[in-house]
């Protein structure tokens, strides 16, 4: 199969992939044509261990999380804070207070998925974030797609579990 064969068939899929992590479909379109690009300076290091789709899934994943480490670096020199994002995504300044619950929120969610322990975590941020198929997911770490659906339900209740505690 050639590369624009690949790009055409699983451009939409990668893209959709990329929008259920960042929620920003401008966002989503340069990650995927940078993941593509990569695919194709990469391809020659393909082992065909998992499907096409979901090699170039998880080097969207791998782009879309250098991105997000450079912006936030980056907000974090424009604004002089530690990664405050001070506008909105239309581009309006945000109430300090609208900042400190978009900080607590977010820092809520990170504290309680840091509690759980690999590979609960990675099947769970897969599943949920990337939308990713079980038999995707354990495609992914070499696995059987039975192994992903205990995985991410053993997730789920170590969570439910934090949650409850918290």
């Amino acid at each position: 199969m050639d590369f624009e064969e690949v790009y055409s068939l699983y451009f939409r899929e990668v893209y959709l992939f990329i929008l259920a992590m960042s929620k920003d479909a401008e966002i989503a379109e340069e990650i995927t044509q940078e993941t593509f690009f990569r695919a194709l300076k990469g391809a020659d290091k393909f082992k065909h261990a998992c499907s096409v789709k979901t090699w170039l899934c998880q080097i969207g994943k791998n782009t879309y999380l250098t991105y997000l480490k450079k912006r936030k670096r980056l907000i974090g020199e424009e604004t002089g804070s530690a990664g405050v994002d001070t506008r909105d995504r239309q581009g309006e300044a945000q109430s300090p207070e609208a900042i400190c619950l978009k900080k607590d929120e977010a820092l809520s969610i990170y504290k309680v998925l840091h509690c759980l322990e690999e590979p609960y975590k990675e099947v769970f941020t897969l599943r949920t974030l990337g939308d990713l198929s079980f038999r995707e997911i354990g495609e992914i770490f070499g696995r059987k797609e039975g192994w992903a659906r205990v995985t991410y339900h053993r997730a789920k209740l170590k969570l439910q579990e934090y949650v409850k505690e918290v």
